[in-house]
Parts: structure tokens; sequence; C-alpha cells
């Protein structure tokens, strides 16, 4: 029992410690923004060309996967020609610096194997298996250093040269093997001694066990407490979330994260027979995507591949070089910024702020009748100007809420991105997206999921399992005067046990939601259940699917496919045959003779996803890789026909299980709370309290906060 014990203690501490972030270390990997991503390797010497022709599938790195002929000798061949006379270091550095970057991440080992660093566990890497006979991980450490940068590794997870780590899919997110964890392990703990400070380890692809990447986290920070774990390391086990590549999204992120991007989007390695383009085109194109990222609160990590031979194309040099040279001036409105403030944003260009008093605004298009309106924003205006131009002004006037900006005289065009800097007397504030004003003839204030604003993060097992979590939900009440109220928090059997944070105004108080009053849920109207249909969608992600009113006589425009009628009862359990990556949709209308909420059972497998009449209630994976997950979800039925959808995710099984049934326990609980001071303006949120991981769902799709209106 005291074996038990120790191990319960430790598993708790681990979980524990995914949910701190050293924060000084993290806090500066944030401020710097931008920083350079390289792949090199022996893939570089073939340049995306196998026999003579090129190899368009899949990204030139991978042409080991994707070229027929590459077995492991053969390959071995090639790095025996990986001499790299031409490569420099402090070149490469340098390019970095006056490109405005304020890192490098090299790919210390990528999928094939083959390591840019002298290992003890395989004789793959640069030193014994090509005539260049040098470690270049411990030259461009080197080389960072004495030229002001921090240096960054990539670690592929896979490696297609360890025999281990067999068999290998086309999805790149196998399973890691103990032999290969240990192996991955083992060059890691090479990285972290032999190689001065990592400012972040890039992790990539493989499907770990939640164990096994909280092994891997848990060895980077006991060798470099101060380097940042990427997200791809799976298991929400990372201090950063990571988009897809070359993926931006189009909504701000609550937890740090990064955009990884390439200057092409077809590949990462070299390629030798890519179109490039022009300088400029590319230039604005990269630069517009940086200030996207930015003004969203995530950090760009831009792509280049070397040749073989170890020159840098002159292409992405040339393109490196231009958004340098807008960063010497604008630089400001870039490295240490927060995000955009404004809930939604403009077709113009993008936004960023510094402290409490200062926006940027860079113009990516012209505004219409050279005149930008700030909505919503208070504040006294000091002065506008062009940044890095004080001399060059822009007139402006206050309009009710709202800054109506013009152009000064001197920005003709908006071709090389200028940016208006706006300097603020005394602060400014802009109002978030919804604000939720009670009317003194309300008789409850009720706050729920449907009515919050969305905290985001990104979650998942692996990378074909990532999808957008949110992890807080906050609203903005106004009320007519100050008040004091005693609020109730409402929720269900999926609730029950939780704890969260509720904060008001500032102030957080811990709940459990337990010990509640049990209340039956009234059955006011009829329902009626009808048929269940199936219909099946190939490689669609955990994510959210756009849900229009479905008619399931006709073929579904997400699936292509016709609805199949099945004559399943409700509260029947079934299993379907499914392939990786795949979902099956399970479509039942339900119609009432008048509103009535009622609590369904769903059981589902990797990941589900719940809607009611197109308005998603409920998404999640399946963490801990069981072999179902079961949710409660409440209903508000509507009078009339309602459509109840659900989509069940497989990723690691041959079937997925399917139950839908309303014989569950109609009950809610209600827990009274302290009484609580509120303020005219009021800011309340939720979220969980000691998250397993920062990124980790709420999953509270039931959960309200009510209470009377005086």
């Amino acid at each position: 029992m005291k074996r038990l014990y120790l191990i319960l203690i430790s598993f708790c501490t681990t979980l524990a410690s995914l949910a701190q972030q050293p924060s000084k270390a993290l806090e500066t990997w944030k401020n710097d923004k931008y920083s350079m991503f390289i792949h090199w390797g022996v893939y570089s010497v073939l340049g995306g060309v196998w026999e003579g022709k090129p190899v368009s599938r899949g990204y030139s790195e991978q042409i080991r996967a994707h070229a027929a002929g590459l077995y492991s000798d053969t390959y071995e061949n090639v790095a025996k020609t990986f001499d790299p006379k031409l490569w420099n270091p402090d070149s490469v550095a340098l390019l970095a610096k006056a490109a405005g970057m304020r890192s490098i991440v090299l790919t210390s080992k990528h999928h094939d194997g083959f390591c840019l660093f002298k290992s003890a566990y395989t004789k793959f890497n640069m030193v014994d298996a090509t005539p260049y006979h040098r470690d270049v991980v411990k030259e461009m450490a080197e080389a960072c250093q004495r030229n002001g940068l921090k240096f960054g590794l990539y670690f592929s997870v896979i490696d297609w040269h360890f025999p281990a780590a067999y068999p290998i899919s086309s999805s790149n997110s196998d399973p890691i093997p103990a032999a290969h964890h240990e192996y991955n392990k083992n060059q890691i703990r090479e990285l972290l001694t032999n190689y001065g400070p990592i400012s972040e380890l890039w992790f990539d692809m493989g499907s770990q066990t939640p164990q096994q990447s909280r092994e891997l986290r848990e060895l980077v920070h006991q060798l470099q407490p101060d380097c940042m774990v990427s997200g791809r390391l799976g298991n929400e086990a990372g201090d950063f979330c990571v988009m897809g590549d070359n993926e931006y999204p189009n909504y701000k992120i609550a937890t740090p994260w990064q955009t990884p991007a390439s200057i092409y989007d077809e590949t990462w390695g070299y390629r030798s027979w890519q179109e490039h383009g022009s300088v400029e085109d590319k230039a604005r194109e990269k630069l517009a995507s940086l200030l996207k990222v930015v003004s969203r609160g995530g950090n760009y990590l831009l792509n280049i591949g070397p040749r073989g031979d170890g020159t840098v194309v002159e292409f992405e040099r040339d393109v490196l070089l231009k958004i340098g040279k807008w960063l010497r001036q604008n630089g400001e409105a870039v490295y240490g910024t927060s995000p955009d403030p404004f809930p939604t944003p403009f077709k113009w260009g993008e936004v960023t702020a510094s402290g409490t008093n200062k926006l940027y605004l860079s113009l990516l298009q012209m505004p219409t009748s050279r005149t930008i309106t700030l909505p919503n924003i208070t504040g006294a205006v000091k002065i506008i100007h062009v940044l890095g131009q004080p001399q060059q002004t822009a007139s402006y006037k206050r309009m009710g809420n709202n800054i109506q900006i013009m152009l000064p005289a001197e920005i003709k065009s908006v071709k090389d991105v200028p940016v208006l800097m706006l300097e603020f007397a005394n602060g400014y504030s802009v109002p978030p997206a919804q604000v939720l004003t009670v009317d003194p003839t309300q008789k409850t204030v009720i706050l729920q999921h449907d009515n919050a604003e969305h905290h985001y993060s990104m979650g998942g097992v692996d990378y074909n399992t990532y999808y957008r979590t949110v992890v807080k939900d906050s609203w903005q009440i106004e009320l007519p005067k100050a008040t004091s109220v005693t609020p109730t928090m409402v929720f269900t059997e999926e609730e029950k046990g939780r704890s969260i944070d509720l904060q008001v105004n500032g102030e957080s108080q811990p709940v459990i939601l337990d010990e509640a009053e049990e209340v039956s849920i009234p059955q006011t109207g009829k329902l009626t259940w009808g048929p269940i249909y199936l219909n099946q969608v190939a490689n669609t992600g955990i994510g959210w699917t756009s849900v229009i009113p479905i008619d399931p006589s006709r073929s579904w425009s997400a699936s292509g496919k016709p609805w199949q009628a099945t004559d399943w009862k409700k509260g029947e359990a079934h299993q379907l045959p499914a392939q990786p990556s795949q979902s099956w949709f399970v479509l039942q209308e339900i119609s009432a003779d008048k509103a009535q909420p009622v609590l369904v059972e769903i059981k589902s497998g990797d990941a589900v996803g719940v809607w009611l009449n197109g308005q998603p209630l409920l998404l999640h994976n399946n963490p801990e890789k069981t072999d179902s997950t079961r949710d409660v979800v409440l209903l508000k039925i509507r009078p009339g026909t309602n459509q109840l959808l659900v989509k069940l995710y497989n990723r690691y099984h041959d079937q997925v299980p399917v139950f839908i049934s309303d014989q569950v326990p109609q009950v809610m609980y209600r827990k009274r709370l302290q009484r609580i001071k509120l303020e005219p303006s009021n800011t309340l949120s939720w979220q969980l309290r000691e998250p397993p991981t920062p990124h980790r769902d709420l999953q509270l799709p039931n959960l309200s906060l009510e209470w009377k209106v005086k």
C-alpha cells in the first residue's frame, strides 16, 4: 500500500507540473515573436529529386518516404555524399539577425533519423556517416551565442532509421515503442547536455502515450528548466501550443502559441525545382503572416531550407532581408507586443498593442477613403504618427465611442506596409465582443457557455487529433447600479465533482461542484424521437464541422454521401467499423409540442462533438485513450422539430461505439454560493482549478451561474 501511495503522489505531482510553466523564460519566449526555422539534412543533397525526376509527393525533407527505392542502405549512401563545405553557421546567424529574428531552431534530427549532431546512440549522424565529420549542432549553437541569438532544436519523435520504431505509416503519427522511447530520451539528454542553453525543444510527430509525453517534458525541464517544450510533443504537454503547418488562426488564443511556416507551402527542405515568384511579393506575404500571428498573440517561426552544399537559397535570403529591413523601422509594432484588443479583425490590416497606452496599426490594404475607424474605444489620444517618422502625423476626430483617423498625406501607398502609432494620454479601453447588459425589469441573470466569450488553446493527443479547446469562459456584465447578489451554480452529472476557479472582478474563489440540492427536470412536454441516420466522413479531424439544417433524404454536403437510415432504437448500443481519422455522424430528429429540457447520455470513442439545431454543445477528445468515453448533455429542446447531430471520431481503433439515450436521471444540481458584490461594470469568468494541462478543454457543457435581479 505504501508503494501505491508513493506512485499516486508521483502521478499527481506530474499532472500538477504540466500546469506550471517557467514564467520568466516563457515571457521572454513570447516577447521574441519571430524566429528562424532551418530544415537541413541528408534530404538537402537530393533537393527533391530522385533518379533525375522531381518527387512532387509530400515535402522534400520526407523524400525517403515518398520516393520509391530509398531503402536504408540507399539513403545511407546519400549521406556519404553530404559534404557541405560551404556551410557557414555564422553567416546563417547573421542572416537571422539581419532578418529581425530573435532565435534559430535547427532540425537536430528529422523523421529520416539522420542526426546533425554527434550521437553515441547511432552512427547515422553528421560526424560518423558523412565526409563532413563535423558536429553541425555544436557549431550552430556557438554561432548563435557569438551573435546574440537564442538557439533551439527541432527533434523528430519518429525515426525511420531506428529498427524498433517500425512499422511506420503515412500519417507520421505512429505509436512509440518502449525501446524507441528510451532511444529518444537518450538523444534528448545529449542535446540538452552538450550544446549549452537551448531556448526551445521543438518536438514533432509520433503518437505517444500520455506517460511518454510527460516523461519527455519532465526530462527537458529537469536538464534545462528554461527550455520551452513545443505542443507537438503531444498529450497537451507543451509549454506552448503549435498550429498546423502554415496555419494562421483567425481567432485569438489565450495560451502561448506559435505558427510554424515555410517560405513555400509545398516544402520545408530544399527543393531544387521549387518555383519562387518575386522576392517583393513573397516578402510581403510572409510579413503579412507575421503580423497576423503577432496580432493574435502568437509567435512566428519562419523556415528556410539550405542546399546540400550548405548555401542558403538566394531567394529565401532576400525575402528575409526585406522583412528585416521593415522590422528595423517598425519592430516596435512586433516585439514584446500584446494582441489586438479589438474583438473583430480589420480588413485594412493588423493591430498590436504595447502597454496600456499604445496601439500600432499595420496597413496591408488602403482603407476606404483613406480613413480608419476604431470602434468602441475610450481614452484621450495624445498623438498619432507614422512609426519611425514622428513628423508624419495623422489627424483624427472623436465620433461618439469611435475614433476616426485620416491617413497622413505622406502615405501614398501601403505597398511597404506603413504603421501608424497611436499614443493615449492616460491609457485606453476596448470592451469585449459580448457585453451582457442587465435590464432592471429582468428577473434572472444566467451565465452559461453559449453566452460567454471563449478563451482558446489547442489540445489533443497527437498532430492528427489537435483541436481548438476552450480553457476559460468569461462575461462582461453591465448593471444599472452596484449591488450584492447570492449566485447559484447549476450543473448536471457531467460536471459533478469538478473544481473550478470562479473569478469576479479579479478576485478568485474555488468552487467544487458537489454538495448541491438535487432538482428534478420537469417533464412538461411530449418528445418524439425519430429514426437514426448515419453518415461517414474521412480525414475530418476532431474540430467542429459547419452544420446547417440537414435533410436526411438528400446527400450531405459535408461528406458528399447520402444519409443511411437505420432500424436502431434509442438507447441501443452499437459498434461501427472505422478507419483511423474517420468520423461517423449520427443524426436524429426530436419533435416536441412545447419547449422541454432533457438530459441525454452519449458514449463515444476517441472524440465526440454534439450539436442541437446547428448549435455546438460539446467537443472533446479522449486524452487517456480509453476504449470509450461517456457524457451527459443537456438538450434544450424547442417546440417543433429539432435535430441532434453527434460526431464520433476514430483515431486509434477499428470501430467506434455508438450510444445515445435519454434514460438517465433527469436531475440538475443547484449549489448556492457566498454573497458577492457587483459593480455597475463587472467581469466574471470560470476555468478549471488546477487542470491537468493549461490546454485542457473545460468540458463543462451544462454549467451555468444564475442570480435573481432585485
